[in-house]
Order: C-alpha cells, then sequence, then structure tokens
C-alpha cells in the first residue's frame, strides 16, 4: 500500500481555481483526468479568506452580516449546483453557523488563535464541495481534515511546521487510507499540539501542497493556478512576456522571494530538499502546459545568463546615518539586534563609512504601509543615529545564472535604465540576481525596458 502511494502527484489547487462552480468542475476535470493524482490540496474559494481575515478583525454587527450573506452566497452558488445533498448542506450550514459566532466573539475580543480559527473555515468548505464535485465525474473521493496531519508550533497566523511529526502522522493516516480513494485536503491551516486550529500564513496552500509531497515521497507537486506557469516577467506588465518551460528551484525561489506571486518561496523547501519537481499550470487552459521546477542537474537545456525579471511592490527603506560608524565595532549588530527585537525581516543592505540602507518588504502590511516601523522601533534606533525612512518604493529583480561572471553585464542592464532615478542597487551577494530599488511611479516602466533589452 505504502509503496503504492509514493507514486503519486500531489495537485494543488488556488482560491481562483474554486472560485465557483465552474471552475471547480475544470479543476475536478484536471484531477479525474490523471490517474497519479492522489492527493488534492486546496485553498478557500476566491474571496472568502479576505472576508474572513476582516471577520476576525472585530467588525460591527451589520458588516459581518453582509460579509457572512457574501461568504455563503459564494458556497451556495457551488452548492445549489451540486446534486441534492442534505448531509452536505448540513455541513456548510454548519460552518457558516461557526462563523457566524466566531466572528461575533472576534467582534468583543481579537486573538490570533481565534483569527486562525475562523479563517480555517474557507479550506474546510471548499474541500467539502469539491469532494462532491469529484463524485459528480464518477471518481472515489473522500474528504481528509489535514489538521490531523499537518502538526505545527502554536504561532499561531504564521505557524511553523513539524516535518518530523507531519511525516510520521501521514504514515498513520494518508498511507493507511484506500489508494482508489483520491484524498482532498486543506492547505493553509493545521493544528498545534493540543489540537487548536493553525495557520502557515498567506500563500501557505502551496507550503502544505509541498510538505505533504515530502512526507509521502511525492513524484510530483501540481500547482495549478491562474496562469500557465512561470514567465519570463508579469504577463500582466508586459504582453510579449514569454512562458518558460523548465527552470532550476535556485531561480524559481529567486523569482518567488522578489515578487514572483506563481509560487510561494516557501514552497519549495520541501520540494528542494526532497528532490521533488513542481509544475506549475493553469486550470482554466490546462491544455497549454506549464513549467516544471527541476533541481538543476535535471535541467536539459543550458540554464541562460539571465532567466527573468520580478517586481515586488510597496518597499521602504530606512537610512540610519551616524558618525559613531566610523572605525566602530558593533554598531551594525546593534542595530540588526533592535530589528529583530522587533520581529523586522530586512531584505537588502548596503553600507557606507557613515550609514547604512536597509530595505523591508511592506507587501502584506496595512495600507499606511509603515505599519512595521513602529514608535517604539523608531526610538530606539534614534538612541543610535539619525533615521530617515522613504516610502512609495519598489523593488525590480533581474533573475538570472552566474550573474557575478559575466563581463559587460553592468554595462548592459544600466544602460537600460539611463533614464530612471536608481535609489538602490544591490549586486553581488547572489549570483543569481541584481537588484534595484526604484520609484513605484517607475518601476513598471522599467520592467517594460529591462524585459525588453533582456529578452525581446
Amino acid at each position: 500500500m505504502s509503496n503504492q502511494i509514493q507514486q503519486c502527484i500531489i495537485a494543488k489547487f488556488g482560491g481562483t481555481s474554486v472560485a465557483d462552480y465552474q471552475a471547480m468542475y475544470n479543476s475536478a476535470k484536471i484531477v479525474a483526468n490523471n490517474p497519479n493524482v492522489k492527493v488534492v490540496v486546496l485553498s478557500a474559494s476566491a474571496g472568502i479568506t479576505n472576508l474572513l481575515v476582516a471577520l476576525a478583525e472585530g467588525r460591527d454587527s451589520e458588516i459581518r452580516k453582509q460579509h457572512i450573506a457574501k461568504i455563503q452566497a459564494i458556497q451556495y452558488n457551488i452548492l445549489e449546483q451540486l446534486p441534492e445533498n442534505p448531509i452536505l448542506r448540513e455541513v456548510i450550514d454548519q460552518a457558516i453557523s461557526n462563523i457566524s459566532s466566531l466572528s461575533e466573539a472576534a467582534s468583543l475580543a481579537t486573538s490570533p488563535a481565534l483569527t486562525d480559527e475562523l479563517v480555517s473555515y474557507g479550506e474546510l468548505m471548499s474541500s467539502r464541495l469539491f469532494v462532491e464535485v469529484l463524485k459528480q465525474l464518477d471518481k472515489h473521493a473522500i474528504w481528509f481534515d489535514v489538521r490531523k496531519v499537518m502538526r505545527t508550533d502554536n504561532k499561531f497566523g504564521k505557524a511553523t511546521p513539524k516535518i518530523e511529526e507531519i511525516k510520521q502522522l501521514c504514515c498513520a493516516h494518508i498511507k493507511s487510507l484506500n489508494i482508489e480513494n483520491i484524498i482532498v485536503t486543506q492547505g493553509f491551516i493545521g493544528s498545534e499540539s493540543s489540537g487548536k486550529t493553525t495557520t502557515l500564513g498567506r500563500g501557505g496552500s502551496d507550503y502544505t501542497a509541498a510538505l505533504l509531497g515530502e512526507a509521502l515521497n511525492a513524484t510530483q507537486i501540481d500547482i495549478w493556478t491562474d496562469v500557465a506557469g512561470i514567465y519570463t516577467t508579469d504577463p500582466r506588465i508586459v504582453q510579449n512576456a514569454k512562458k518558460i518551460d523548465e527552470i532550476t528551484f535556485a531561480e524559481a525561489t529567486e523569482m518567488a522571494t522578489f515578487g514572483a506571486k506563481v509560487l510561494h518561496p516557501a514552497t519549495l523547501v520541501p520540494a528542494v530538499r526532497s528532490n521533488i519537481p513542481v509544475f506549475v499550470g493553469s486550470s482554466k487552459a490546462p491544455d497549454k502546459g506549464g513549467t516544471i521546477v527541476y533541481n538543476t542537474n535535471s535541467i536539459r537545456s543550458e540554464l541562460p545568463l539571465f532567466r527573468a525579471v520580478a517586481l515586488r511592490r510597496r518597499q521602504t527603506l530606512l537610512t540610519l546615518n551616524s558618525l559613531n560608524m566610523l572605525h566602530a565595532q558593533g554598531f551594525l549588530a546593534n542595530v540588526f539586534a533592535i530589528l529583530a527585537k522587533h520581529n523586522i525581516s530586512v531584505d537588502l543592505v548596503t553600507t557606507s563609512e557613515v550609514s547604512v540602507a536597509l530595505t523591508i518588504d511592506t507587501t502584506g502590511t496595512s495600507t499606511d504601509g509603515n505599519s512595521l516601523l513602529t514608535k517604539p522601533l523608531l526610538d530606539e534606533l534614534s538612541t543610535l543615529c539619525c533615521v530617515d525612512i522613504q516610502e512609495d518604493l519598489d523593488l525590480v529583480a533581474i533573475i538570472g545564472n552566474n550573474l557575478t561572471t559575466f563581463k559587460g553585464m553592468a554595462k548592459k542592464v544600466f544602460a537600460s535604465l539611463e533614464e530612471y532615478t536608481i535609489r538602490l542597487s544591490c549586486f553581488g551577494a547572489s549570483t543569481h540576481n541584481i537588484c534595484f530599488l526604484v520609484k513605484s511611479s517607475d518601476s513598471e516602466s522599467i520592467v517594460k525596458v529591462l524585459h525588453q533589452s533582456l529578452f525581446e
């Protein structure tokens, strides 16, 4: 039995791939047409997680009613196109009722644990509905609660998976299931040791698929989304963006890290560890193929110098200036100790004799863009140095291979950008990227110029 399930594909479908009945049906056909797909990992239907997160923040009763009505409408539109199933209807109704109770509790007092419990219902509902869609296609599908195996710590909101426990629990709960069944489960959610629901953070459904793939010795992980693979840049910005047929884990990780939204950066870690290929394709157009992500030694084609241009929006530049830096020891250590104390993760760093410039990714923060830089943090930094904050910046990254060894590369790149102001550049720390911090108003134009210069 265990040998059979080891020859399996884990298929993950994102929110747009399960947004409504037709999207679910298209996704179910992909599963039905591939006998090697044994485990299906689902996100919540598009839009539902945002509504649940809003409810978890504690809203007044009228807004709560509106949000819950929207959630119910999205799920009922799918439910009503399925054969009459009183048990399934009861499951969805109970989930809506639980959402209502939890959101009422959140209006009185919010907590990270309550938030995780509340937002988990998006995946729990979409996976229940998807089982019935697969049954319409005469497939043996069973619903499985991923919280039985996705063991994490208790850092609610962004829990860390416990890899060895997950492997043991998968052996106990999933490998023993009938191989004829397609197991339908949830992405994004898990549970800590006492059984409380946790989440892996936004983008965590991809991570779930990779963790299950690693635990079950999967032969491949398929990530089905709304684009037909990984492109040389965002096709919404550059119409001439080209699909990449195969790419290395190192390149894909760099692209994901620097803003390409097709893959979540953490997704690739379990796949790299276990050397599992990752396929990325469009559930709306599976016939268009996609991109396979391999370990470097599995790539058949020669690795290009330039692979892609990525864009990551909403970056903040923190410039720290102090004469105390001059020939002093320990200044940077003190700065980073303060940042670590306030849970600030730094991306790029450049230094001079008396100043250091740091970029901070504020993509996932509230719209003021400055919520990470709290007054206590800035007050503490101000005891060491003068602090300057610059916002309305984006990060443009050129992704490639052996960039530090190519003569004339800097001239080729910077000549393309002579009309633009570059606030900060970073090159040399990695052979895979060169990064520019630029004004947000210029970033899309810069991506177009670089793409035309390097790829067209």
